[in-house]
């Protein structure tokens, strides 16, 4: 395979870290941004497929970079910021004060730092460095942990929950040196899965340079996550490879299909496939279709020694150790409790920039 994107982004938080509203939407997403920082996704391989993208990101071809992602370091000053007006005549979304963002009244972004657009105008930096604040995102990220690992958590308040947990551990990411006093304060039982997560997206990250022109591509809504589960499950019934893998890396690659593009190595579709792999394992179904680009990544995992060396099949589809790592933190993750896959399907595109980390909204490039 060739090189395609990885999503390894983040998500924002709400800018004065409290519960989330019931369906708070758009809305509540920018907020979230303002608020933390947290596939996107960069992303490339040269397995099966051609790219990564931030579910846990590899360098960001110029098709996509995620969800979330990864591997640009934010600017050391706040963490998130909503940017300002830009010469692509994008506004700046407005946003309560945070440790992690700043509103419009930050320093106004040039195209060479970094351009925005409609969709993409709010930023997400590294955490702060301010005790008290990482105190607060500490504190955040425990209650919305716990309320996304909870089965009482209704499904209408996961997105606005999981897009804060992402921005949180994207921030982290970008300065892990802050990241043991936020550990120490953690309960300890979500010590590991903090540790996790930030690993896997400083993974991506290593992987991504930032860019400073915008990706040409398409931001869409992926298929709800049942939907986008069963898919999973009927490849891991027909290939025997776990469906926690299957599903991370799609995280990794298109943050669940979110991304549509084609990398600069000519990756396509939510698995990332060059058409040359697709013509051998896609089965004869279309390289866009989500159910049929997982049945065929599970074909390639397959074929490349999954289930029985997990870590040979996915170096086999993307050579980078640094992409193997993170996509087996995050299924093992999904593994250790389902809930965190409901997560993970709700976490956004990112795009590394020298500013911060770079929201792709859904809609984005329509």
């Amino acid at each position: 395979m060739g090189r395609g994107f990885t999503a390894g982004g983040g998500s924002l938080g709400e800018a004065k870290f409290s519960a989330p509203k019931r369906g708070g939407g758009r809305a509540a997403a920018v907020a979230l941004a303002v608020a933390l920082a947290g596939t996107a996704c960069g992303g490339g391989h040269s397995g099966p497929k051609a790219g990564a993208s931030e579910a846990a990101p590899v360098p960001p071809s110029s098709a996509t970079a995620a969800a979330a992602a990864p591997s640009s370091s934010a600017p050391a000053g706040s963490a998130t910021t909503a940017a300002s007006p830009s010469p692509v005549k994008a506004t700046a979304k407005p946003a309560a004060a945070s440790p992690t963002t700043s509103s419009s009244s930050a320093p106004a972004v040039t195209a060479s730092a970094a351009q925005t657009a409609p969709h993409a105008a709010v930023f997400v930096a590294a955490a702060p460095t301010d005790p008290a604040e990482l105190d607060r995102l500490a504190d955040q990220l425990a209650a919305d942990e716990t309320a996304l690992r909870s089965p009482a958590t209704s499904a209408a308040d996961i997105s606005a929950l999981a897009r804060r947990q992402q921005a949180a551990y994207r921030a982290l990411a970008a300065r892990p040196e802050v990241l043991p006093r936020v550990l120490a304060r953690l309960p300890e039982a979500l010590r590991p899965i903090a540790q996790a997560n930030v690993d896997a997206g400083a993974e991506l990250r290593a992987m991504t340079k930032p860019k400073t022109d915008l990706p040409p591509w398409r931001i869409l809504t992926p298929p709800p996550p049942e939907e986008l589960q069963r898919y999973y499950q009927q490849a891991e019934a027909a290939t025997h490879v776990p469906w926690a893998y299957l599903a991370a890396v799609h995280l990794v690659e298109t943050r669940m299909g979110r991304i549509r593009g084609t990398s600069t190595a000519g990756a396509q579709g939510p698995m990332q496939f060059l058409p040359s792999t697709w013509a051998r394992w896609g089965g004869g179904g279309d390289i866009n279709d989500p159910h049929d680009a997982i049945l065929a990544a599970g074909r390639y995992l397959a074929a490349s020694g999954a289930p029985g060396n997990l870590h040979q099949a996915l170096y086999a589809y993307n050579h980078s150790e640094h992409y193997v790592r993170a996509v087996t933190l995050y299924a093992t993750q999904i593994e250790a409790n389902p809930r965190a896959y409901l997560a993970y399907h709700a976490w956004q595109v990112y795009y590394i920039t020298p500013r911060g980390d770079l929201w792709l909204e859904e809609g984005y490039g329509s």
